[in-house]
């Protein structure tokens, strides 16, 4: 069953600073646990068309990301759609922030997923799993935010 999670925290910075945080796409390590490395692949600030290569740990197996970006309107908007070909893949992933003051932003994170192959049987449990983890991985996004 595909599916999709999100999880939100108000982080204690100005809406620029978190967007450009979170727009560099190279910081996913500092608060996603299952990202060993990330690189940016094309030339030029992140924007609409960048794509970052990854390495993550899901459920003790290593697999290869690409994911492009589709969607960048700052200081509001990232969207991102995972090229690769995984058992389980982000068609649809992103960031939405809102400036609550001037030294607030409450950011979203969201992703879905799909299922490919034997996927389609564990894209249920994947999706689970990361609703479960959502609230716990905006709250590190904030503290990794919070600590540049």
């Amino acid at each position: 069953m595909p599916g999709q999670f999100s999880g939100t925290a108000v982080v204690d910075r100005p809406i620029a600073e978190v967007f450009a945080f979170l727009a560099a796409g190279t910081n996913d390590p500092k608060f996603s646990p299952r990202i060993l490395e990330i690189v940016k692949k094309t030339d030029g600030p992140p924007g609409l068309g960048t794509v970052f290569v990854s390495k993550a740990k899901d459920a003790g197996l290593k697999s290869d990301r690409e994911f492009e970006l589709v969607g960048f309107e700052a200081p509001t908007t990232i969207r991102w759609s995972e090229r690769s070909k995984n058992n389980i893949t982000v068609p649809e992933g992103g960031y939405d922030l809102e400036e609550i003051s001037p030294t607030q932003t409450r950011v979203t994170i969201f992703n879905s997923f799909a299922g490919h192959g034997v996927g389609k049987l564990l894209v249920g449990f994947a999706r689970k799993a990361a609703a479960k983890d959502a609230p716990a991985f905006a709250e590190r996004i904030k503290k990794a935010v919070e600590a540049e």
